[in-house]
């Protein structure tokens, strides 16, 4: 049994809708965390930039300042569980909390209309190339919108694009260039979860540590710096609200 406590922020009030339920299973979408509850009810975990959920011995740490929701644990005497706290840690308070009747997105519409995993056998490169298609907004504002894909953020469609050697801008491809991109997504993304993901400040993992996948990054953050295809300096620039990295020479248009 679950009792819940939150920063009096709304995006992490939901914290509180669960307090009497258990946690039954533990998923994810996309972007998302699903945590199934005993009630048909799913508790729904956006991390943000700098989210990170942990388990903590004992109550939680009132001490934090950026603990901004947690979950008291039940002790279970007959498993030998003693009391434990899962708690919700964001610096910088990007992340959210919602509580949905189980499977019912229909209250968070990017989560609603996320494209496929990227590694779902159905994301064919005809399916990925009509779902680009669909729009005529620039290619990378079409990768963090999650439709053609889900999962992807900024870090990673710069990397993609870069690897792909498409332009960010561009508002149309050919279906061999969208099997390009599709292919450099799942590299991308694939060495991501090996690296243990991407600290560039704040981030953790579930273990409290660090990523390495920062130093793997070869569009990303280098702005002004060579191109290690070509050797042109990388340029920088505003997309639709989001910083982007990329090759003039490699990534023309």
């Amino acid at each position: 049994m679950l009792e819940s406590g939150s920063h009096e922020s709304a995006k992490f009030l939901p914290a509180r809708e669960v307090t009497g339920a258990r946690f039954r299973d533990a998923g994810r979408r996309g972007k998302y965390l699903l945590l199934t509850l005993d009630d048909e009810r799913e508790l729904v975990v956006h991390l943000g930039m700098t989210g990170v959920l942990r388990f903590r011995d004992g109550p939680p740490d009132d001490s934090d300042p950026y603990l901004r929701a947690w979950w008291l644990l039940a002790a279970d005497s007959n498993a030998g569980v003693g009391e434990e706290t899962l708690e919700f840690a964001d610096v910088r308070r990007f992340g959210r909390l919602r509580v949905v009747p189980a499977g019912d997105y229909s209250s968070i519409p990017t989560l609603r209309d996320a494209g496929p995993e990227p590694w779902d056998p159905a994301l064919t490169e005809k399916l990925f190339w009509e779902r680009l298609r669909a729009s005529k907004r620039a290619v990378k504002t079409q990768l963090l919108s999650q439709r053609p894909v889900a999962g992807v953020g900024n870090i990673y469609a710069d990397e993609a694009l870069w690897r792909a050697q498409i332009n960010p801008k561009v508002t149309r491809l050919g279906r061999e260039r969208a099997g390009d991109l599709l292919e450099a997504v799942q590299h991308v993304l694939a060495q991501g979860v090996d690296n243990g993901g991407t600290t560039l400040r704040d981030y953790r993992n579930a273990e409290g540590g660090q990523g390495e996948n920062q130093h793997r990054l070869l569009a990303y953050g280098r702005a002004g710096q060579p191109c290690l295809r070509c050797g042109e300096t990388l340029r920088s620039g505003v997309i639709d609200a989001r910083t982007s990295v990329w090759c003039p020479t490699c990534q023309a248009r």
